[in-house]
């Protein structure tokens, strides 16, 4: 039995349909797509830059690419999957835009998480003259591997160019708990943004 996971990852797995196919990029040790596996029954890929990440999907018996997400989703055929799932890696890559564009082309629907730049700590934090440190944003500013940073306001104004249509979404703070303060302002009281996204535009409503 595949141990528990963080329930911002609970949460996105329990969006995904028995017996998909899911690429999970930036997957570490490979327990997110083992749970789904098991619980799920899916057939999934895992990619992967870190060597000893990867030696443990291995290990687990997960199937996993070594590879860069930075250099593209070439190998991959259009619709090879129906869910990719990138989670607390958006904001390290250098085009996390490009990225999006090329997991909406390689999947059916996409599961993006990532730590919001819009929380009030952050917020905090730089009126003060000084780079944030959170819960979900720990690592100081000389050794963090966070290059695009974005707030739930930000992403939500991309997915509106680029045509990304929000399906689902669940924003949560450091403890992984949903409130009153979150969905009252959500881009000033979120830590932890999950979308489901689909390509192209919401169907027009009659009114």
């Amino acid at each position: 039995m595949t141990a528990a996971l963080r329930r911002d990852l609970a949460i996105l797995s329990e969006w995904i349909k028995p017996g998909s196919r899911v690429l999970d990029l930036g997957c570490g040790d490979g327990k997110l797509l083992a749970h789904l596996a098991e619980q799920r029954q899916t057939h999934g890929y895992g990619i992967e830059i870190d060597v000893g990440k990867v030696a443990k999907c291995i290990e687990a018996g997960v199937n996993v690419i070594q590879g860069d997400i930075d250099e593209g989703l070439r190998d991959f055929e259009d619709n090879s999957f129906d869910y990719v799932l990138l989670t607390q890696t958006l904001q390290a890559l250098q085009r996390p835009d490009d990225v999006i564009d090329d997991i909406l082309r390689v999947g059916r629907t996409a599961i993006v998480t990532f730590p919001n730049f819009g929380h009030w700590r952050v917020r905090m934090a730089l009126a003060l003259g000084r780079m944030p440190m959170t819960r979900s944003l720990p690592a100081t500013w000389y050794d963090t591997p966070n290059i695009h940073l974005c707030t739930v306001a930000d992403f939500e104004a991309l997915c509106a160019e680029r045509g990304w249509r929000i399906e689902r979404r669940r924003l949560l703070n450091s403890q992984h708990l949903e409130g009153t303060s979150i969905r009252l302002l959500p881009n000033l009281f979120s830590e932890i943004a999950i979308y489901l996204l689909q390509q192209g535009k919401p169907p027009s409503r009659n009114t």
